[in-house]
């Protein structure tokens, strides 16, 4: 029920953000104000996060909201073992990857995350599944995203930690360690897994 309400407040908020980059109206204009100054009380709230802090993560002041992009690379080596690094924000397990970056293709960020994040150089392949978090029952968080799974062939065979890592390696799909859920959850790398032996041609999306 709470995550519900917490989603129900983003879109609130994310409406309010639009009505204040396209109306003409002052009075217009003072209400979205004080519909988004409500939103962001009651996230704070939910949350236990300060207002200023919430204003600084999910506001785009671009003129519509749109949700970010989070790029993960896919790579398995010869033994059908999944990479993965250690995330220093909580210990956890991850597929390389992050926020997309401006100036850079999809493909692109998926080669170069996997690079800094595991010392690996990779050729990005195809697109394998968009996933919308929410519709995915990750954990909550103030932005809307959507992450992008690209399986990438390495073109190498030594990994190394990165400035963003504490360790990294390849697990088979039943040894799996404890996933960083704000990144990935089981079902995700378990897809990934499916994708690899099967070769199916279809992305999956949300």
């Amino acid at each position: 029920m709470e995550r519900t309400f917490f989603e129900r407040l983003k879109r609130i908020q994310a409406l309010a953000e639009i009505g204040l980059a396209y109306c003409d109206s002052h009075y217009d204009r003072e209400r979205y104000e004080e519909i988004e100054a409500i939103c962001l009380d009651m996230m704070q709230q939910l949350t236990d996060v300060p207002v200023t802090k919430i204003e600084a993560v999910i506001r785009e002041n671009n003129g519509y909201k749109t949700p970010k992009v989070d790029v993960r690379a896919v790579v398995f080596n010869d033994d059908d073992q999944i990479l993965l690094v250690q995330e220093k924000a909580d210990g956890c397990w991850a597929l390389p990857g992050g926020w997309a970056d401006v100036g850079y293709t999809p493909r692109q960020i998926a080669e170069k995350e996997c690079f800094e994040e595991a010392g690996l150089t990779v050729k990005a392949g195809r697109l394998l599944a968009v996933v919308d978090k929410t519709a995915q029952q990750m954990p909550p968080e103030f932005e809307y995203v959507y992450k992008l799974f690209i399986g990438c062939e390495p073109l190498g065979s030594q990994i190394s930690v990165g400035s963003e890592t504490d360790s990294v390696g390849w697990f088979s799909e039943h040894e799996l360690p404890e996933l960083s859920k704000p990144r990935n959850i089981e079902s995700q790398i378990k897809m990934m897994f499916e994708y690899h032996r099967s070769g199916n041609p279809e992305v999956f999306m949300d």
